[in-house]
């Protein structure tokens, strides 16, 4: 049963705090549904009442685009029910639930399929997005994995989209964020891959920054498909006390399933200063990244995809102030889905850059995201795209190449003429627009 929270009721404050503290808006009301006809009744009162309508999955976006400014938020948490088929290896997962959710449910039977980094992630807006992960290189992206959607439209209809039914939608979901309705039911294809991991991370000095990232770049051309290389920077003028090193460079990668030993021997080559070879299980791996105190801290961040790595994007990259710097290799299975087959874009993406900070006083605001940004336009030059999950300010072209935003517009156009589903990394209609 949907219920409908307002300033000062017990709750409101707690639904509306999302990832990043600085988003710090107030909806008039928040519809906390409990079904897809809580959905279908939530959007029907938004538009009767003129209200600017968000939804709310898991509040990771950087941007705070599920917290409307006096609009109705739509909230799905609710709604995080995991259903289970280890026969036909199917899930099917209700609109509000958490990755960590879904992973448990199916490591139950030792299976999987392709979910983010971090488990209080939600899946809608994850696979809506795409949805990069550690078994994206084995068996593609999350939306790659998408078999059907429920989805409430504009107008309050409910509609099935598959590759047999409603196909236009169906390739929009599949990387095109939330911008064509709200999905209360994903059904994904699961894999079997057991519930064994393998974490590996080799630390050097950033004086040896250039050689490892260089070694790290070519091995990871010639990487099994069952390894996801990781490369992070780190950098910290304010030195790391006697025998310590403050700035440091760190790469490796995750393997899931049996094995992964062998790639060991080539980074130990290059002389690291620390090393970390951990036997983990699945579900340790995808929670080894959470915060539970992530909404304490104000968060900024850029991205972009990079084809290649020469050695110029090398020496930019080490040029790094204090700010996080993560890569993370693409590639694989995620490569041989043709580009046309869903509006997820850039597939021959080789390395994903990711550059962010984090801090908690407000009088940092502009320092911080200032010097990240400045950053990030020094990497500009060496980019071809961005992830839709990463985009913030960023232009939405960012994300597709014309022809592919063009054909966006134009199911946007269908789907949601009146741009009412526009609080995401918006694709605007032709016509008819709320927001201009």
């Amino acid at each position: 049963m949907m219920t409908y929270l307002t300033t000062g009721d017990t709750g409101y404050d707690e639904a509306r705090s999302v990832w990043n503290a600085m988003v710090d808006r107030r909806p008039a009301a928040i519809a906390r549904c409990a079904s897809t006809e809580d959905v279908v009744a939530a959007v029907q009162y938004g538009r009767l009442n003129g209200l600017e309508i968000a939804v709310r999955c898991g509040g990771h976006n950087i941007a705070g685009l599920a917290v409307p400014e006096g609009g109705l938020m739509i909230d799905l948490t609710p709604m995080h029910e995991v259903r289970v088929d280890p026969s036909l290896r199917r899930a099917w997962v209700q609109g509000g639930a958490l990755l960590g959710e879904l992973d448990r449910a199916a490591q139950e039977y030792g299976l999987a399929t392709t979910a983010g980094n971090v488990s209080h992630t939600g899946v809608g807006g994850l696979t809506l997005g795409g949805g990069m992960g550690w078994l994206a290189r084995r068996f593609g992206l999350a939306c790659d994995n998408v078999i059907s959607y429920e989805v409430v439209t504009a107008d309050g209809s409910v509609v099935r989209a598959s590759a047999d039914e409603n196909p236009d939608l169906f390739w929009g979901l599949r990387g095109g964020g939330g911008n064509f309705g709200i999905v209360t039911m994903f059904e994904f294809q699961l894999h079997h891959i057991g519930t064994r991991a393998l974490s590996v991370e080799f630390t050097y000095p950033m004086a040896k920054g250039f050689e490892v990232l260089r070694r790290w770049r070519d091995l990871n051309a010639n990487a099994p498909r069952e390894a996801t290389f990781t490369a992070g920077l780190t950098k910290d003028d304010r030195g790391g006390g006697v025998g310590k090193e403050s700035s440091t460079v760190t790469v490796g990668y995750v393997w899931v399933g049996e094995g992964g030993y062998d790639l060991l021997p080539a980074f130990r080559e290059l002389g690291p200063i620390e090393e970390s070879v951990e036997e983990t299980t699945y579900l340790k791996l995808q929670s080894r990244d959470d915060n539970v105190q992530g909404h304490r801290y104000r968060r900024y961040w850029k991205g972009h995809y990079f084809k290649s790595l020469p050695d110029e994007a090398i020496r930019a990259l080490l040029q790094v102030p204090d700010v996080g710097v993560s890569l993370q290799a693409y590639g694989g299975a995620i490569a041989d889905v043709p580009d046309d087959d869903a509006a997820f874009s850039h597939r021959d993406t080789q390395f994903e850059f990711v550059t962010a900070t984090r801090w908690e006083d407000p009088a940092e605001d502009e320092d911080r995201i200032g010097a990240l940004r400045a950053y990030a336009a020094t990497l500009e030059p060496y980019a071809h795209g961005a992830y839709v999950n990463t985009l913030n300010d960023d232009p939405i072209n960012r994300a597709f190449p014309p022809a592919k935003l063009a054909r966006l517009v134009a199911l946007k156009t269908v789907y949601d003429p009146e741009n009412v589903f526009h609080l995401n990394q918006n694709i605007r209609p032709r016509r008819g627009m709320m927001v201009v």
